[in-house]
């Protein structure tokens, strides 16, 4: 049963109907809330909030669902997959409790991981509310998560990135040469993703073959995908096309889920028949999903949530399947909903502590649309705190800029600024790839060559001149 919450200050009362009620005011201010009206009034309403939310047991969220139990599948999985066991050791906690815990020595990287299946995904969204960016990025950095598939992603020390060459027409010289070009700077070994401009199952199994056949040939050990509908890369499988990842944008509510066309039952079926193909060669994590602030509130799916909490609900859906990867797009749906650099960076931040400390590979596209109030300038900056704040994996895209999607990323020159400044190196299995082609040396310092490699010298020169492409 839900219950109010009221806070007497001087001669004011403020009071809250519900925990979801709450959790809005308590929420740092953003553009998406103030769209769906749950932001707080004012700055010392919002403090308010964030006290009264200090003194929250962890057990509430437990017995207080944001979102009725029976109208919707993903409280049933936070719920009915609470490992009790795991929580016991935080169970008597309240949120500034779980808070000063996190910060404390005694909450090592070995602790975390013995309690992530006891932490739901309210808990995180919860302290996370009350958390400056330093403590998000101090606590995020405590938590290793490792998955695999042909390499390694996630050891500390490392910086992953997902090569992302994107092309406005699929064209497949254009998409070659993005390829080659990312790998020339190190990048791609989180995976190699391309965003179909034609999303259909003909182009999806078009693209998959053209990347296995530049996979096989150099023995690149990574892994590819195209971001299609999963329900387009199950039947890409079912005609025996060449899938390493399956892919899906998910959100934190069933009827999000249910706008983007699919359900948990779904996703189960498409990592069963992504599992049985076997491709993976030290691992078999097969899912890769993304996320983003603000996707439950664009279907009108919120349930009255705040949009960073059916956020992390969604990482709930992600931590089901044991995926290779996961990330939030952080800027790209637009500004009604993070309006600019100031809160897309907290939102980076925020989504990658709470999908850390819930057991899943975050990576984030640090990134923004042409129409927000922020630049590259900010960009740099989220990207910087979150590198020093362990993130599993960014993007990298020529230049920084989506010609197909038109938003503005990290570019790979970016991601080699990331490994140079903090002393990190790629996946080690790709490391290793990346000197044997004589693209790096020394990679952990990632010290690029001055001359193409002969293998990719030879590669660049079957590519048509630009005359002759149509």
């Amino acid at each position: 049963m839900s219950k109010k919450y009221h806070f007497v200050l001087g001669t004011k009362t403020y009071e809250f109907r519900d925990l979801a009620d709450l959790m809005a005011k308590a929420t740092p201010s953003r553009s998406g809330d103030r769209l769906a009206e749950v932001i707080a009034e004012s700055a010392e309403q919002r403090a308010v909030a964030q006290m009264l939310l200090a003194e929250v047991p962890l057990k509430t969220f437990l017995n207080e669902a944001l979102v009725p139990y029976e109208k919707d599948e993903i409280t049933r999985l936070i719920l009915d997959d609470h490992d009790q066991e795991a929580f016991a050791s935080i169970s008597h906690l309240t949120v500034g409790d779980f808070r000063n815990w996190l910060l404390s020595d005694v909450a090592t990287s070995d602790k975390l991981t013995e309690i992530r299946q006891g932490i739901t995904p309210e808990m995180a969204a919860a302290v996370s509310k009350i958390m400056r960016n330093q403590d998000l990025i101090l606590v995020a950095k405590k938590c290793r998560v490792e998955t695999a598939f042909r390499n390694t992603i996630g050891l500390p020390n490392r910086l992953s990135t997902r090569l992302q060459p994107n092309h406005p027409t699929d064209d497949v010289n254009g998409i070659a040469a993005s390829i080659l070009d990312g790998l020339l700077y190190g990048s791609g070994d989180a995976v190699i993703g391309i965003n179909p401009a034609t999303d259909n199952v003909a182009q999806a199994t078009h693209l998959m073959k053209l990347m296995d056949d530049v996979i096989s040939q150099y023995e690149i050990p990574t892994q590819s995908c195209v971001l299609t509908h999963v329900t387009n890369t199950m039947e890409c499988i079912e005609q025996g096309a060449p899938v390493d990842l399956v892919f899906q944008s998910i959100g934190g509510t069933e009827a999000t889920n249910s706008s983007f066309g699919f359900n948990l039952a779904t996703l189960a079926e498409a990592e069963q028949a992504a599992q049985s193909l076997k491709r993976g060669t030290v691992g078999n994590n097969v899912m890769y999903f993304e996320t983003g602030q603000g996707s439950s509130l664009s279907a009108n799916a919120h349930h009255g949530l705040d949009q960073q909490t059916c956020e992390a609900r969604a990482y709930a859906v992600a931590r089901k399947f044991k995926p290779l990867l996961v990330n939030t797009v952080v800027g790209f749906i637009g500004p009604e909903y993070l309006f600019d650099g100031k809160e897309i960076t907290r939102a980076g931040l925020e989504d990658h502590f709470c999908g850390k400390l819930l057991g899943l590979p975050m990576g984030c596209d640090v990134c923004y649309t042409n129409h927000a109030e922020a630049d590259q300038n900010d960009m740099d900056n989220l990207l910087t705190l979150l590198t020093t704040a362990g993130c599993t994996f960014v993007m990298g895209i020529p230049g920084s800029d989506d010609i197909m999607l038109n938003y503005q990323t990290t570019s790979f020159h970016d991601a080699l600024y990331a490994r140079r400044v903090l002393g990190l190196g790629a996946s080690p299995e790709f490391e290793t790839w990346l000197e044997k082609m004589q693209i790096m040396s020394h990679a952990g310092s990632a010290t690029l060559h001055a001359k193409l490699p002969p293998a990719f010298a030879n590669a660049l020169n079957t590519l048509p001149s630009p005359a002759s492409v149509n």
